[in-house]
């Protein structure tokens, strides 16, 4: 059975998107917040990619150009924060070669240690961004009858 996709405002993917291009050749990262029973997200939290300093748990030698991770007081503060009223319900990260997909790198950081689900329950946002534009984005959620993160919305471009 397919997952509901959490409802994207345009402003809100449009915000995600300037980010993308600000962040641009490095990837951007954050995660969208909404009430905890509601179907939509209503506001972006902005994360620092501090990959440079090669803290990245399975991909330490790629640079923030083709892997993200947060900070460690950002981590903290998705972790405070998934048991309260407006929790995180989205992580998203671009990729600045144009192209929206869940890397194998992005389904291994995205379960849960022991590999058997998701790290967090959220849905995974990536962002196809290239040098002209913001090519797609695509939403992803965990599948438990196919044992990975799949696709379950898709949404046009920007010329941003």
């Amino acid at each position: 059975m397919p997952t509901t996709p959490i409802t994207i405002p345009q402003n809100i993917l449009e915000a995600v998107y300037r980010e993308a291009r600000a962040s641009f050749p490095n990837e951007c990262c954050g995660w969208l917040v909404g009430a905890k029973d509601g179907s939509a997200v209503s506001s972006v939290r902005r994360c620092d990619n501090v990959q440079e300093a090669g803290g990245h748990p399975i991909a330490a030698e790629r640079g923030a150009e083709t892997a993200y991770v947060f900070s460690a007081s950002d981590l903290l503060e998705l972790n405070r924060t998934l048991d309260g009223e407006i929790p995180p319900r989205i992580i998203y990260h671009s990729h600045p070669n144009g192209r929206a997909y869940f890397s194998p790198t992005d389904q291994q950081v995205a379960r849960d240690p022991w590999g058997e689900g998701p790290a967090y329950p959220v849905q995974q946002l990536v962002v196809g961004i290239d040098g002209e534009q913001v090519v797609e984005s695509v939403l992803f959620d965990w599948s438990d009858e196919a044992g990975e993160f799949v696709e379950i919305a898709r949404f046009r471009g920007a010329p941003i």
